[in-house]
């Protein structure tokens, strides 16, 4: 990378080692201090910069991943043709949504196993399972079944080689106040925890829903405290809550493990969903830079959603995404 791309964000990175240690359940015992650069940003942490340890920065290459509802209608063979023609490695696929893959819970033993193989046989990999999981769902009952879905998706994702689970926080009761709601959401996850430690899998709180702003997805981290809960940042979201990629990043950056990533454009105040990256107005220049800065070495995981049946061309949609990413990250 060169010295004017690395400085032009000059932002304070503050991180923790991103090895997996599960026999540690703490995430603040895994937790260090990285500075990379810094100039013109607010934080509590750099006044006094002398203070902290710097280390050597490591640009690992971040890696492409399409969802399955970018290609609803491709078999997973068509999935893996299309993947090793554009260069993705990852893929995603969004479960409950009928999508041709057919990656879902009522797959059998014997399934799972040819499904893994036919993307590790490639050199692919199964890179997250995207459910529809709502943790902060008011209902207590609702909330108990989105908990025992989890579980399933868990178990499906161990099966195919996947070690991310995708779940939302989803809207929580307006009456009810901010810390009682991290309290219940912390609370499901803390239920499954072990479960998905004992299996290998990560599950990741995406900023989405009434979790677009990146606070109260960190508060659900820190109060869980285990390695086996961290964070999906989908860039566009906290943009829209008006959150600058560096304020995101200093709250969730060193806790991502997944992306996502689609464009879009505000029309009469309202956000647009495009087909094209680039065309729109979501920065993701800035956010995959600090994330390089923060040796993040995971998937930027494209998130265009197109219906089964929808007449478009996934092709092109795969082809231009995967050229333009690999301007911002190589």
């Amino acid at each position: 990378m060169s010295s004017e791309k690395t400085a032009m964000h000059n932002c304070l990175a503050i991180g923790f080692d991103r090895a997996l240690n599960y026999e540690n359940s703490s995430i603040h015992g895994q937790l260090t201090m990285c500075v990379f650069s810094i100039n013109n940003l607010s934080s509590p942490s750099a006044n006094n910069l002398s203070n902290f340890p710097v280390k050597e920065v490591v640009f690992d290459m971040i890696k492409l991943a399409t969802m399955s509802s970018v290609s609803p209608d491709w078999t997973v063979a068509e999935t893996v043709s299309a993947m090793k023609r554009y260069g993705y490695t990852g893929f995603e696929p969004r479960v409950e949504w009928g999508h041709a893959c057919q990656i879902e819970t009522d797959l059998s033993t014997e399934q799972r196993s040819e499904v893994r193989d036919q993307f590790l046989g490639e050199g692919l990999e199964i890179c997250c399972i995207a459910t529809g999981v709502r943790m902060a769902t008011p209902n207590v009952a609702e909330r108990d079944g989105h908990i025992e879905d989890l579980r399933r998706y868990i178990d499906l994702a161990a099966d195919v080689g996947c070690r991310l689970v995708r779940t939302f926080g989803g809207q929580r009761d307006p009456d009810v106040e901010w810390p009682a709601v991290i309290d219940y959401v912390a609370e499901g996850y803390l239920r499954v925890v072990d479960q998905a430690s004992d299996a290998g899998v990560i599950m990741l709180l995406e900023t989405h829903d009434d979790w677009c702003s990146t606070a109260p997805v960190r508060s659900v981290i820190e109060t869980v405290d285990h390695l086996s809960l961290q964070v999906l940042w989908d860039f566009m979201h906290p943009q829209r809550m008006m959150e600058t990629p560096e304020e995101s990043f200093l709250a969730v950056g060193m806790l991502t493990r997944h992306t996502h990533v689609h464009d879009g454009c505000f029309v009469d105040g309202k956000l647009r969903v495009l087909d094209r990256l680039g065309d729109g107005e979501i920065d993701h220049a800035g956010p995959l830079e600090l994330l390089r800065l923060g040796r993040y070495n995971g998937y930027a995981s494209l998130e265009v959603i197109h219906s089964p049946g929808s007449d478009y061309d996934a092709n092109a949609v795969l082809s231009q995404h995967a050229e333009a990413l690999r301007g911002l990250i190589e």
